[in-house]
């Protein structure tokens, strides 16, 4: 798919918009996706994910204190920021759904938290965190328009010396395995940000890299090579990227199943009682 394909989108164009964090979801299992992002079907959310989202919102504290002009934030001061999210969460938790508690996830929480600002924060130089972008719409033919959406949540823009690289904030249990960091999956949300982040500031991007907070008993962090992300959005001469499968489905409207998706359950999928797929 060509760069040139990244049009505005005319009142009479067939729009859908896929947030960057989505991507992996609409592939994983499209008939799910539709009903959480297209048909609005919610549910709470767990524990470990509200652990992350404050993991993030305290590490964005942290690192907006470092950018050029930016008002210094201590180590402890952007700690309180991840006490008040996780304990304070803005939307539905279900306490239930993880094997975890509340203390334990404070305990890890806190201890990434400092490995993070001490330990990985330093090793970049920052020149936003978590940006708000523009919508980018690309033409996909047949009046499909798929539109790019999404703040760079849990993403910041790092200046290095190939040029502007998307570190991008991964936490969970196993995002990192034999002491290496997980990217594959990544690509799709960090070749988003890409796409966006250059439409913005015409200019490109060196690629996407992921920094890596593992949230078990033993935490660590890591930090993985810099690739190319969005290679696999746009596809290659030969072979289309994700963002043309989607339109396929987005055209005709239909969003196959997976019923062995690892979120094939009714503990994680809105969905699950009408579907009649994973029996």
């Amino acid at each position: 798919m060509s760069a040139n394909r990244i049009i505005a989108a005319t009142p009479d164009s067939r729009v859908t918009a896929v947030r960057a964090s989505s991507w992996g979801g609409l592939f994983d299992c499209a008939h799910k996706w539709e009903g959480e992002h297209l048909l609005g079907m919610r549910m709470p959310a767990g524990l470990r994910a509200q652990l992350g989202t404050a993991i993030h919102a305290s590490t964005a504290k942290f690192d907006a204190g470092r950018l050029p002009g930016g008002e210094r934030v201590t180590v402890d001061d952007a700690a309180g920021v991840f006490v008040d999210t996780l304990t304070k969460p803005e939307r539905d938790v279900d306490y239930t759904k993880d094997d975890l508690t509340v203390r334990d996830a404070e305990r890890i929480g806190l201890t990434l938290h400092s490995m993070y600002c001490l330990d990985v924060s330093p090793q970049f130089e920052f020149q936003s965190v978590e940006a708000k972008l523009a919508p980018v719409d690309i033409d996909c033919g047949g009046g499909v328009i798929v539109r790019l959406t999404g703040t760079m949540d849990r993403a910041r823009v790092a200046t290095t010396p190939a040029g502007a690289v998307i570190p991008d904030i991964k936490s969970g249990a196993r995002v990192i395995e034999k002491g290496e960091v997980k990217t594959k999956g990544r690509s799709a949300q960090l070749g988003t940000y890409q796409l966006m982040h250059e439409q913005e500031h015409r200019a490109p991007t060196a690629g996407g890299q992921v920094i890596a907070l593992q949230t078990t008993s033993k935490p660590a962090t890591g930090v993985s090579p810099v690739f190319d992300a969005k290679r696999v959005m746009l596809g290659t001469e030969d072979k289309p990227g994700l963002i043309e499968f989607a339109a396929d489905m987005f055209r005709t409207g239909l969003f196959p199943p997976n019923p062995q998706s690892l979120l094939c359950s009714p503990k994680y999928c809105a969905r699950w009682s009408s579907c009649i797929f994973h029996e």
